[in-house]
């Protein structure tokens, strides 16, 4: 099923908000054998293109951020009961090990704190999440999306 990007975006917020913004992401090892993390990502606008990406906060040196500086495409699944979304794009990083081109390296404690509130986080004492953010060496993961594919219809399992 061909899903347009406003509609795929569209239910990604969706399904996303329903469920903490919790998705799974699947990025490629080493191996070429998927990778897969439970994380929190949301919708934001990329902050150089401003178009709506995914994108999310991981920990300097996982996994996850290795594969990507590797081998940069990812897959986002949100679901919420039996209702699920795909995103599958290109990766971009932004952190203090990763530079994005147009991105001012001073913007990237704002971004952060900006993705974690569009995936549902709110912390009682920002200036101490940014300096955790600095000492985990956490960096910006964007997810340009691509390609959308889900279950044809919303399914109601209450009525079942």
């Amino acid at each position: 099923m061909t899903i347009e990007l406003a509609e795929g975006l569209r239910r990604v917020r969706q399904i996303g908000a329903r469920q903490d913004w919790l998705a799974v992401l699947v990025t490629t090892g080493v191996t070429g054998e998927p990778a897969v993390s439970l994380v929190n990502a949301a919708v934001i606008d990329h902050p150089v293109s401003g178009a709506p990406t995914l994108a999310l906060v991981s920990r300097g040196d996982t996994a996850k951020l290795r594969n990507l500086r590797a081998r940069p495409r990812a897959t986002l699944v949100f679901r919420d009961g039996w209702d699920w979304i795909a995103v599958r794009g290109s990766a971009q990083l932004a952190g203090p090990d990763d530079t994005l081109p147009g991105l001012a390296p001073e913007l990237l404690p704002g971004l952060l704190r900006a993705i974690y509130a569009a995936a549902g986080g709110s912390h009682p004492d920002l200036d101490e999440y940014d300096r955790e953010m600095v000492a985990d060496r956490r960096a910006a993961v964007f997810v340009e999306p691509e390609r959308f594919s889900s279950n044809p219809t919303p399914h109601d399992r209450e009525d079942e």
